[in-house]
């Protein structure tokens, strides 16, 4: 839209959603130029939308103009998903927030793209429900970003991502059409798994506008310890005996020691400095059986050389060590002006290697990279800490992501576990999937949004 017809396009836009709605000043626009990544590109037009309706009628005039249109729920995004690319339409979402059924004998809910995940939570618990995606932003991202990220979080281990709860979607197509994909029923194999195409698909193949998710009883009990190594190899061991005992920890978090002395300045807990790593663990389920696991994990890591073990005695106890991994993301952003935050994935049994990979790859670009992450299903998070007003240190940090992306599929790992490709990823996509399979994803987005409105300039590079 960039140079053409901006006061036709909002004369167009004000017939089909009110005008109060459709926003074009600079300062509205800034706001939705970037999320929470160092991405940065301005829409032409922000427009919010109540309903799938209003949705389709933006599609429409859009197809009809071939104007871009970014779907956008908080913003929270980690790859420059919702960053509009080629200007267009800033299409908000955040105010379709209605949770609008909580069915406790089907145990779904049925929700609008713009309810915040961590309200969800909340609302099935007064049920004596589950919801377990729990993505570290959980208190302000949207269940409509979740779905299009597939994002994860700590639970992934045990009980799996977003992707694994959402049952129904309402989509709008990029023709304006609405489908219903999906339903309340747990087993659906009529035709082509739809539902799932949609999951992940980062807004380029649609826009989502409801959601039915899978709901779980909550658990009767909860555990939680803490258990700090000497050594980084010993973590990574204890990880895979842990979950060669039996037992599936709800969640199975690594600290590495840049990073625990990143929280320890920060909040002052006690966390002992001279460690190389910590796993935060917890295991949930019926009370004795909770007890048993936690047993059989207490023995399984001082085995493999745990130096020190803290079992939480309630949950106000657990709250205390869950406040340093919860404490992770503002700790470490005191320390530089800036932090890239990656997001790769291997299997269990590389992951000692992987960091052991970034070690040397920060040594080698002389960067301070502090790592964290999801330990259980090898999900980790490297964190490049530096500045973006230093051009040559900003130019080692791009160099030091390709090598840590080049070491993870090297290790038979993935570009991203749960935070996608988007923009900041796509000059990658080549090293993790083939030339064929790279040819039948940008088919497939072609035959649903032939004009290339949807989200343009996402998760392929222009060589692909």
């Amino acid at each position: 839209m960039r140079g053409g017809d901006r006061p036709g396009l909002l004369r167009e836009l004000r017939r089909v959603v009110p005008e109060e709605r459709v926003v074009a000043s600079r300062e509205a626009r800034t706001l939705y130029a970037y999320d929470a990544t160092l991405a940065e590109s301005m829409p032409d037009v922000v427009v919010y939308v109540r309903s799938a309706a209003e949705v389709a009628n933006v599609l429409k005039l859009a197809g009809e103009r071939a104007v871009p249109v970014v779907p956008r729920g908080a913003g929270t995004g980690l790859s420059g998903g919702s960053v509009p690319a080629r200007g267009g339409i800033a299409l908000v979402l955040a105010g379709m927030n209605l949770i609008l059924e909580i069915d406790r004998g089907n145990m779904v809910a049925v929700c609008e793209p713009g309810v915040v995940t961590g309200d969800l939570q909340e609302a099935v618990e007064r049920c004596g429900l589950f919801y377990p995606p729990d993505p570290a932003s959980l208190k302000a991202c949207t269940l409509g970003g979740n779905v299009a990220e597939n994002a994860g979080g700590p639970h992934g281990l045990k009980y799996g991502v977003t992707g694994d709860y959402v049952l129904g979607l309402d989509v709008v197509l990029a023709s304006g059409e609405l489908v219903r994909l999906g339903g309340r029923q747990l087993k659906n194999v009529t035709g082509y798994n739809l539902v799932q195409f949609f999951v992940g698909s980062e807004g380029t193949l649609g826009v989502i506008t409801g959601i039915t998710l899978r709901l779980l009883p909550l658990p009767a009990a909860r555990r939680t310890m803490a258990c700090s190594f000497a050594e980084l190899d010993q973590a990574a061991a204890a990880v895979t005996a842990v979950l060669s005992s039996g037992v599936i920890p709800a969640t199975l978090e690594l600290m590495d020691k840049s990073c625990i002395n990143c929280v320890e300045d920060y909040l002052h807990l006690g966390l002992d400095r001279q460690v190389e790593a910590m796993l935060l663990i917890e295991v949930d389920g019926m009370p004795e059986a909770v007890r048993a696991e936690i047993a059989t994990i207490d023995r399984v890591c001082r085995q493999n050389g745990a130096a020190h073990l803290q079992v939480a005695v309630d949950a106000a106890a657990a709250a205390t060590l869950w406040r340093a991994r919860r404490a992770v993301s503002p700790a470490i952003a005191r320390v530089r002006p800036t932090r890239i935050g990656e997001d790769i994935c291997v299997p269990r049994s590389a992951l000692g290697a992987m960091v052991r990979e970034i070690r040397r790859i920060a040594g080698h670009f002389a960067l301070e990279i502090v790592i964290f992450g999801h330990a259980g299903d090898g999900n980790l998070h490297p964190n490049i800490l530096c500045d973006r007003r230093d051009r040559a240190g900003m130019a080692r940090v791009e160099e030091a992501a390709a090598a840590i992306f080049a070491a993870c599929v090297r290790l038979g790992g993935t570009l991203s576990g749960e935070h996608g490709i988007g923009l900041s990823k796509k000059p990658f996509l080549s090293l993790d999937l083939a030339p064929p399979a790279i040819r039948l994803m940008q088919d497939l987005k072609r035959t649903m949004d032939p004009a290339g409105i949807l989200n343009p300039g996402k998760i392929f590079s222009d060589r692909d």
